[in-house]
């Protein structure tokens, strides 16, 4: 069955994504943030703790093929790495609740595995450190499906992955395409599928006798924000969501270019990870699929203003980021 998700490289530029946010927000104003997207639709996000969540029923066949260990303990080990990044995972406003379209698809997923979902809060790379050590079952950390991954780990998808160039408001930029970030200085994560994309673009650049990209890594958001309102970098690439619900909320920046996390030609795709082989990707995306098709998951999708981001299914291990030559 084909999903939404195949696309070619000149829709991945050309699309909006799910979240082209207008800036008119107003954020936690009685634990709410309203945000509207490119359309005018807007949609008011509940950032309290109270999070009456979307919540589904355990499936008996599905929650079958859970291996033993994890049915047996009764709890899914779920690994996530930020709780800064609105709406993917962040706190609501009492700064301890996780709240975000990942924490909320990980809730349903472990509804119908009649688990009870155990969140670990870890940074990126120790969310493959913990999956390789059996630490953890499960990351739900807006992790994009790459054939270099594959190779250790096995993915259920459940969102499409989309980037997004942040800019300063009214810097004049619009990035198309590789020659639109010749000689600038653009801020990523390290480690991240977005910072490989963006080492291609850089190699493209000097093959094509342009500048390279000057390259940044900060530790965290609020240094990567204050770095590009002081105009120590012209852009910051991340995930399409957070960067446009970040211009919304604050109002000083924009998103100026979006791309697809798999590159040319092929829509990239966000994955409930799992260790390769351990046993559990299969019931992983039966699970997804049972929520696709019982409407939960599109429900979770609505509230985070994610909707455009959907899949019609969940596919294990589909093509995902290329490798680079070389």
């Amino acid at each position: 069955m084909p999903t939404l998700t195949r696309r070619t490289v000149a829709a991945a530029l050309g699309l909006a994504g799910a979240l082209v946010l207008a800036a008119c927000a107003n954020p936690d104003e009685g634990g709410t943030t309203e945000v509207a997207d490119a359309r005018g639709t807007t949609t008011k996000i509940n950032t309290s703790p109270d999070q009456d969540r979307v919540t589904t029923g355990k499936v008996d066949s599905i929650a079958a093929q859970v291996p033993r260990e994890i049915r047996e303990r009764g709890t899914l080990e779920i690994a996530d790495s930020s709780g800064s990044a609105a709406p993917l995972t962040f706190h609501a406003t009492d700064n301890r609740t996780l709240i975000g379209v990942e924490p909320d698809i990980a809730h349903l997923v472990a509804d119908v595995l009649g688990l009870k979902p155990h969140f670990n809060t870890v940074s990126w790379e120790n969310v493959f450190v913990g999956l390789d050590s059996a630490k953890y079952d499960v990351g739900f950390s807006n992790i994009t499906v790459t054939e270099e991954r594959k190779e250790k780990y096995d993915f259920a998808t459940y969102r499409e992955d989309n980037l997004g160039f942040e800019a300063k408001k009214g810097s004049g930029l619009k990035v198309d395409g590789p020659e639109d970030v010749a000689g600038r200085t653009v801020a990523v994560g390290s480690g991240t599928n977005q910072e490989k994309l963006l080492i291609e673009w850089s190699k493209a650049n000097e093959k094509a006798g342009r500048e390279p990209v000057d390259i940044k890594y900060y530790q965290n958001d609020t240094d990567t924000y204050l770095a590009l309102q002081s105009g120590r970098i012209d852009l910051y690439l991340g995930p399409n969501p957070t960067a446009a619900y970040h211009a919304a909320t604050s109002g000083k920046t924009e998103v100026v270019g979006t791309y697809s996390g798999a590159g040319a030609g092929l829509q990239g795709l966000i994955a409930a990870t799992t260790k390769k082989d351990s046993g559990l990707v299969k019931p992983l995306a039966a699970a997804l699929n049972e929520v696709i098709e019982n409407g939960t998951y599109a429900q979770v999708l609505a509230r985070w203003g994610l909707s455009d981001e959907a899949v019609t299914r969940s596919q294990i291990n589909p093509p995902g980021l290329p490798r680079t030559d070389g």
